[in-house]
């Protein structure tokens, strides 16, 4: 029997084959298509970016200038006005932190006149006050404020140590922990007749900066104390358990026992 072909039939395997074709083209296409649009709208950008960059050319070069002008006078002034200024303040202070130092061991007759030298000047120097108001912002000032508040805290000038030792600020955390214990003996001091919270929270900012077996024990004491006179019994015992279970080595917990039982009593 004689076997035909039908007009138009293609086998399978060629026919899948043309259809792959088929759609490889299309797939082609539409990349081809979709990368020229790309092409296209990245090209519609740059043209729009260039006509605005050519639009605005004098405020975009105003603001460059501008902000080249800044830096410039940074660098300028911290070269010729802000480092010629702290080695000047340097100087300024060198006989005030004398006077300072030599009140610290002198004896009770003479503290007092060594402080307001301190403060005040003397050998044609400025005092402490004065390096604060004509340097301010450099460091010379800013120690001069911790050293200006020390010294009336001890001529008992409570308000002004206040002053001065609220302007002090140190990364030293040792420096700054006692910076805070002395805001706290000026506020206790200043409210001797009452209790002042502030002292409180102030010596227990200074025990818990830069917590060390030297400062810590030392405020967190000071603040049970105070806490205890308020009758604030909760941060006087945790302050005290603090002391006896972190630092029984420190002469502050010889006093813990009998301010523990006192401040569990009330």
């Amino acid at each position: 029997m004689a076997t035909y072909k039908k007009r138009g039939y293609k086998p399978k395997a060629v026919k899948e084959t043309v259809e792959n074709e088929v759609e490889d083209n299309i797939a082609s296409e539409d990349i081809e298509s979709t990368t020229a649009e790309v092409f296209n709208t990245l090209d519609e950008t740059a043209n729009k970016t260039e006509e605005w960059v050519a639009a605005n050319q004098k405020y975009i070069f105003g603001v460059v200038g501008a902000l080249a002008l800044v830096a410039l006078a940074y660098i300028g002034y911290d070269r010729f006005v802000k480092q010629p200024k702290e080695i000047e303040a340097a100087n300024e202070i060198f006989q005030a932190q004398k006077y300072f130092n030599q009140a610290q061991e002198a004896s009770s007759t003479q503290k007092d006149s060594l402080y307001n030298l301190a403060l005040n000047g003397g050998e044609g120097k400025l005092g402490l006050i004065d390096v604060v108001d004509q340097y301010g912002g450099t460091k010379t000032a800013n120690i001069a404020n911790y050293y200006a508040g020390i010294s009336y805290l001890k001529i008992k000038d409570y308000k002004q140590a206040i002053d001065y030792l609220d302007n002090f600020k140190s990364e030293d955390y040792i420096l700054q922990a006692i910076a805070y214990g002395a805001l706290g003996d000026s506020f206790a001091q200043l409210e001797k007749e009452g209790v002042s919270s502030e002292a409180i929270s102030y010596y227990n900012k200074a025990a818990n900066l830069n917590k060390n077996s030297f400062t810590t024990p030392m405020f967190l004491l000071k603040a049970a104390k105070m806490a205890i006179a308020s009758g604030d019994t909760n941060t006087a015992i945790k302050n005290l358990e603090t002391i006896s279970s972190e630092y029984p080595k420190s002469n502050e917990n010889s006093e813990v026992e009998i301010l523990l039982a006192k401040a569990k009593a009330m």
